[in-house]
């Protein structure tokens, strides 16, 4: 069993993050993941971000307390295979290997696979930091180790439901974690896996339109999103750049509702029974204004939009 003051901290952690997650609209900066928790009026590391399994050195018991996988470079992936089994919804996480052939090299490693595997064994509840993009981390928690494989030298994670208030430390053993019931932990990871997804797909088309909204050139980070050409109940609907717009909250919503077109040469179309309609100044010069003209489009050739997604979601738009 895990030291109480662990489990303590544990809880003050996830918390924390919860909290982080919920302002930073789920994708916290590494800067602000670097300043901690305070637990018990001492600062707490929730990890270095670099070694992946980490255990900070005010916890008593030997299990970690965050797992990392670095976010992609550009547009590769996670430097190792970290994904998700779907047979069992698991994320599979990879021991760490040795930064090097030196012993010491060896020991810090399997000092952090000896972490991960007392997670295991205890059954605490961790934080998993998932890169986005450089600087930019989405955490699941919580989240268990539900198996650890040591002939492939990976274990399983699945995310557990959260119930209850850990504010108050008084009333943290009143918290709950839903980690033993099969189908809310399998349900859990899939929903965490689909955040990850939209993150990452989020990132990488508003960095390909260099911030800022194709319809508008809005740059408000706060109001930017990535609208897809072809959403996912159309075989051609994946989450790649080329499958991607970025656009203000407005102009993603419009478009999503075929209020607002875009045929395949990048020509914005407003929906008739709006541009002839007299309202206020948001429809004359949010929407009507923009009828007719091109969008702003990614520098990088291989990140525009596809012309035949562009087509097939144009057509739809002027049969609606």
């Amino acid at each position: 069993m895990e030291p109480e003051r662990d489990y303590e901290m544990r809880l003050v952690a996830v918390d924390r993050i919860r909290e982080l997650s919920q302002r930073y609209d789920d994708i916290v900066p590494l800067d602000v993941l670097r300043k901690g928790f305070v637990y018990a009026a001492e600062n707490v590391s929730f990890g270095s971000f670099f070694s992946g399994i980490f255990r900070p050195r005010q916890m008593r018991g030997p299990a970690a307390l965050s797992l990392t996988t670095a976010p992609p470079k550009g547009t590769r992936e996670a430097p190792y295979d970290d994904g998700l089994d779907e047979t069992t919804d698991s994320f599979i996480y990879h021991y760490r290997t040795p930064q090097g052939s030196t012993a010491r090299a060896s020991a810090a490693a399997e000092s952090d696979n000896g972490a991960l595997k007392a997670a295991a064994r205890l059954a605490v509840p961790l934080i998993y930091f998932h890169g986005i993009a450089p600087g930019q981390y989405s955490a699941v928690a919580p989240i268990f180790v539900t198996r650890d494989d040591p002939s492939r030298r990976v274990v399983e994670l699945q995310a557990a439901m959260f119930f209850g208030d850990v504010s108050d430390l008084g009333k943290q053993k009143d918290a709950e974690f839903a980690s033993d019931d099969v189908d809310m932990r399998r349900y859990a990871t899939r929903e965490a896996l689909v955040r990850l997804h939209q993150q990452r797909f989020r990132s990488l088309v508003l960095s390909a339109y260099g911030g800022r909204c194709a319809v508008c050139a809005l740059r408000e980070a706060a109001l930017l999103q990535a609208a897809h050409i072809l959403d996912d109940r159309d075989p051609r609907g994946v989450a790649v750049v080329v499958n991607g717009i970025a656009m203000c909250a407005i102009h993603h919503l419009a478009y999503d509702r075929n209020l607002m077109g875009i045929d395949p040469g990048g020509v914005v179309h407003i929906a008739g029974r709006l541009l002839h309609e007299q309202d206020g100044p948001m429809l004359r010069s949010g929407l009507q204004g923009f009828h007719g003209a091109a969008i702003l489009q990614p520098r990088r050739r291989s990140d525009r939009p596809d012309p035949d997604r562009l087509r097939a979601r144009y057509e739809r738009f002027r049969a609606a």
